[in-house]
């Protein structure tokens, strides 16, 4: 029987890469015992604690299983970003210790990411995500050219004229998702394997992304380019240089070579 003194502690936080990369430091301070989230994000929490599918524990059903009541039931805490707007959700789990957070920071808003969620469960500003991929820088740079939405999107073709600038210093690569149309593009199959490769980079150029906050949480030197959305909320923590949409590729060239470890 686990010690009551010490309740067996839940996280549940659904979400993208960055959402996910953000609430790190939160998720830490939670010392949780399990963390259910999307499996593309277990390689981001595992470090943490056990980390499993939300959705292969059945979080995602209309109807709660009794599977997956029983195993909800085996913790004395539950802090939870998924759920929060769904009362059907919330009528099923009455009774169980769940804590409810808003997943995402409201619009408008000016407190940065990081520290919006550390406030959430009660805990100081100022944390930087950590993860635990790190390897000798190996004197190349990469480009990530994509993000979650194409207005976040900086032209393909400065990024181009950008890496031809850059190239003349050191190697480039490209990265991308499965999805992301890139045929010179390094691909991994997991945020896993991506991350390892990512923080041998000597300097990271993306958008305002979740693989930029990847780059960041490695500990890589990251030149993040931001148009629409606000820096101050969504920029990544760490070594990161944040550039609006209208500078030229030879400055963005400029500063990730100045940038570089």
């Amino acid at each position: 029987m686990p010690d009551q003194a010490f309740p067996l502690t839940l996280v549940i936080r659904p979400g993208a890469i960055g959402d996910a990369i953000a609430s790190l430091p939160a998720v830490e301070r939670l010392r949780p015992s399990e963390i259910w989230c999307p499996e593309q994000n277990i390689p981001l929490f595992e470090h943490l604690a056990p980390a499993r599918s939300l959705y292969a524990e059945g979080l995602d059903q209309l109807t709660l299983s009794e599977a997956t009541l029983r195993r909800l039931g085996r913790f004395g805490r539950i802090v939870s970003w998924y759920g929060a707007q769904r009362h059907d959700f919330r009528r099923q789990v009455e009774g169980l210790p769940f804590e409810f957070h808003r997943a995402l920071p409201p619009e408008g808003g000016a407190v940065h990411a990081v520290d919006y969620y550390l406030a959430q469960i009660g805990a100081s500003p100022g944390a930087i995500p950590h993860l635990p991929y790190r390897a000798p820088g190996a004197g190349f740079a990469v480009i990530h050219p994509f993000s979650g939405s194409p207005r976040k999107n900086w032209p393909l073709d400065r990024f181009r004229d950008a890496a031809g600038i850059l190239s003349r210093q050191m190697p480039v690569f490209w990265c991308a998702g499965p999805e992301e149309e890139l045929p010179e593009a390094v691909r991994f199959p997991d945020l896993r394997g991506l991350a390892r490769w990512l923080s041998a980079a000597a300097v990271y150029i993306g958008n305002d992304s979740g693989i930029s906050h990847l780059a960041a949480a490695c500990g890589v030197p990251v030149v993040a380019l931001f148009g629409p959305s606000n820096p101050e909320v969504w920029a990544p923590r760490g070594r990161v240089c944040v550039l609006p949409f209208d500078t030229p590729p030879g400055d963005v060239a400029q500063a990730a070579s100045a940038f570089a470890r």
